[in-house]
């Protein structure tokens, strides 16, 4: 046997610790008259933009926003089957991203009790810069591994080395059957809903950045 073709593929993935929260929070007013649900809405939401602003101005929050007002009617039924008058929603979402997880529960620890406020969803992820350091680092290691697999099967056959021929993410080899494409590189971070206790406590989980990808090298 002088020579063979080896397809393999390479897996690599890396655990991270998320350095950034962002978490959301609405702010919600009903009642039967549009302007003073407005006016109450905007009042409830006044404190909440003024805690996220100082810690801004602190440091631990890095990037926040302030959707515009939305507001909209209903009317209900009654047990008979009749339409009541108009029941009026007005509601203010934020976001803000925080550096540190402690201070990201103290402050919602502190505006869960306030009245109108909804804590949503927490989104733990890197900085884009981290981010994009690690992908690259997982991506080598993947090939990496297509490579001393490939070295493993030459070796097994008797051979001594292998050239690279085609390296691609998965199911861009060209092949006699036709394979969707996947995405070489996936990266799985924790999003946690929080509810409304007056105490909480966050512990986010790793954020898992793997690559795959598929290669064809020609052993000789």
């Amino acid at each position: 046997m002088s020579e063979v073709t080896v397809t393999v593929r390479g897996e690599h993935e890396a655990r991270v610790a998320p350095e950034r929260a962002t978490i959301r929070v609405s702010v919600r007013a009903e009642g039967p008259e549009r302007t003073s649900v407005v006016e109450q809405v905007m009042r409830l939401a006044e404190p909440v933009r003024g805690s996220i602003t100082e810690r801004a101005d602190a440091g631990s929050v890095v990037d926040w926003t302030s959707k515009r007002l939305s507001v909209r009617a209903e009317r209900p039924w009654n047990n008979e089957g009749k339409r009541l008058a108009p029941v009026y929603y007005a509601s203010i979402d934020f976001t803000a991203t925080f550096v540190e997880a402690s201070e990201l529960s103290i402050w919602v620890s502190d505006i869960s009790p306030w009245d109108g406020v909804e804590v949503g969803w927490v989104n733990w992820h890197l900085t884009p810069e981290t981010s994009a350091r690690i992908e690259r680092e997982v991506a080598a290691q993947a090939v990496g591994v297509a490579v001393t697999r490939a070295e493993t099967y030459a070796h097994a056959l008797g051979l001594e080395g292998v050239t690279p021929l085609e390296i691609a993410d998965v199911g861009l080899i060209s092949s006699g059957q036709p394979a969707p494409p996947a995405p070489m590189m996936k990266v799985r971070g924790a999003a946690f809903a929080a509810d409304s206790a007056p105490a909480m406590e966050y512990e986010p989980e790793d954020i898992v950045i793997s690559a795959t990808v598929e290669a064809r090298f020609l052993a000789r």
